[in-house]
């Protein structure tokens, strides 16, 4: 954090105006207080048009340049696909603005660690969309585990998988597949959800590894990984990705030493707390605009000097995990 002024509203401005900005995370920068989702920019300039009126937004840009360097835009959220991350990102810097990246933070570490000390010595800040830092379901495991309800924390499992969608088996193009793009495929833009997600409940972690093949050979990315690591705290890891199964599963378990508590990442489920007491089933809502509580903590960093969960150091954290797990470093 540091010492910001802002005029309010905070005029933001998106780059690249995709599904995910449709429900997902755009409105929030419009809906949250003293935020104005102010421009938006997409290369076919008849779509972003088509977006700012449907968002009521002011401005449209068919060049992101032109958004990032325009001075009535005070903050820049990036929705792009990952490999054009860093381009932006650095440009962001340059301007002098506050930035949300999407995640992953970028295709790979070094990127991701260009990206974060372009910002750390600017003294900008920098955020990365790992929303579910923010979502009320996590923050209640959160407290469960902080408040000690399944004892000492030994260790933790994942388990996700799922079929190859339509565009798979067409072997269509898909930049979510594209290794150039996402190197582990549908893992890079689904598991470093859960992988931040579980630094977040128990801490960074310091030994990871993996292996990872294309097993379908339906596109470039990878399609099947498996992962184990441990975390500062001494708490164990594993994990299991396939996107080739007959079957849709995503379920994690954190073990203690007097309970455990199950839970999806992805699914609207109920999260379990089971103890020699019983077990407890809550299910707590996901918010309209899944980034809603993602978007308010950003204002609450920005304008009330409250740290937001989800910066670039996670951000750049979780990165090394996942290359880590791809054998790329």
């Amino acid at each position: 954090m540091g010492d910001y002024k802002y005029s309010l509203p905070l005029k933001w401005g998106i780059i690249g105006c995709g599904a995910v900005t449709e429900v997902k995370s755009g409105p929030p920068y419009q809906e949250t207080s003293n935020f104005q989702l102010y421009g938006v920019m997409r290369r076919n300039i008849e779509k972003a048009k088509d977006y700012a009126k449907r968002h009521a937004i002011a401005k449209v840009y068919s060049k992101a340049e032109d958004l990032i360097f325009d001075s009535e835009i005070d903050a820049v959220y990036i929705a792009t696909p990952p490999n054009s991350h860093k381009y932006y990102a650095l440009s962001v810097a340059e301007a002098g603005k506050p930035c949300c990246i999407e995640k992953p933070m970028a295709p790979n570490y070094s990127d991701s660690l260009e990206i974060y000390n372009c910002f750390l010595d600017k003294g900008l800040p920098l955020f990365i969309a790992y929303y579910r830092r923010s979502l009320p379901r996590f923050l209640k495991i959160k407290e469960w585990l902080d408040q000690g309800k399944i004892g000492g924390i030994r260790q933790i499992q994942w388990q996700f998988c799922r079929p190859p969608n339509k565009i798979d088996l067409k072997q269509s193009y898909n930049w979510r597949t594209d290794e150039v793009v996402a190197p582990g495929g549908y893992f890079d833009d689904l598991a470093s959800h859960g992988l931040d997600l579980f630094t977040y409940l128990l801490g960074e972690m310091e030994e990871v590894h993996g292996t990872s093949i294309n097993q379908q050979r339906l596109y470039s990315a990878k399609d099947a990984i498996t992962a184990c690591w441990k975390h500062k705290s001494g708490v164990l890891g594993t994990a299991s990705w396939n996107f080739g199964t007959f079957n849709r599963e995503d379920k994690v378990a954190i073990l203690g030493n007097s309970g455990k508590i199950e839970f999806s990442v992805f699914n609207e489920e109920d999260i379990v707390l089971e103890t020699s007491e019983g077990i407890t089933r809550i299910f707590i809502e996901h918010p309209h605009h899944v980034q809603h509580y993602h978007v308010d903590n950003i204002r609450a960093h920005l304008l009330e000097n409250k740290a937001h969960p989800s910066q670039g150091s996670t951000g750049l954290h979780t990165s090394w995990i996942m290359d880590r797990i791809l054998g790329n470093i």
